[in-house]
C-alpha cells in the first residue's frame, strides 16, 4: 500500500461537532505553533474533542486543543493544552464577531490538517442543536441512507 505524502490528510477531526452543531460557515485558518508541536502533529498526536475558539481583543484563540508533548524535545517542550492563536484576516474576524453577537453562534474547530507544509485548522461558525434536533438529524440521515440503498438495489436488479 503506497504511503500518503506528508503534506496531505487530516491529523485530527472533531466528529462530535457535526452532531452537536448546525454548521453555518467554515473557515480555513492558520495556527501559530512552536516547533515541538509541529513535530508532535507530524506523528498524529492531537485531539480536538473538547476544543473551542473565541475572539479576544481582535484576535482569535483556540482553547482545550490537546497536542501531545514531543518526547525528544526535552526541556523545550510545550504545554499540551495551551491557548493557541489562530491566524485570520481582520475582515474575517470582524465578520465572525458580528455573527457571534447574534444569539447562539459559537466557533468550533472541525479538522486539523497539513496543507503543503503548513498546519491548518478548519473552523466552523455553528449554532448549537437541541436534543430533538439531533434526533431529527439522525432520522433524516438514516432515511437518506435507506433511500440510497433501495436505489442501488434497484439499479443492480435492472442490469
Amino acid at each position: 500500500m503506497p504511503k500518503k505524502p506528508a503534506g496531505e490528510g487530516a491529523i485530527a477531526t472533531n466528529r462530535k461537532a457535526r452532531h452537536d452543531y448546525d454548521i453555518e460557515q467554515t473557515f480555513e485558518v492558520g495556527i501559530a505553533l512552536v516547533g515541538s508541536e509541529v513535530k508532535s502533529l507530524r506523528d498524529g498526536k492531537a485531539s480536538l474533542a473538547e476544543s473551542y475558539a473565541t475572539i479576544r481583543k481582535d484576535e482569535v484563540f483556540v482553547y482545550n486543543m490537546h497536542i501531545a508533548e514531543y518526547p525528544q524535545a526535552s526541556m523545550q517542550n510545550h504545554d499540551p493544552i495551551r491557548p493557541r492563536k489562530l491566524l485570520l484576516h481582520r475582515a474575517e474576524i470582524s465578520k465572525i464577531r458580528a455573527k457571534m453577537e447574534q444569539q447562539g453562534y459559537t466557533l468550533v474547530p472541525l479538522k486539523l490538517y497539513f496543507k503543503t507544509n503548513k498546519v491548518k485548522l478548519e473552523l466552523a461558525l455553528a449554532r448549537g442543536r437541541k436534543r430533538h434536533d439531533k434526533r431529527q438529524a439522525i432520522m433524516k440521515r438514516e432515511h437518506q441512507r435507506d433511500m440510497a440503498r433501495a436505489s442501488g438495489a434497484a439499479r443492480k436488479a435492472g442490469r
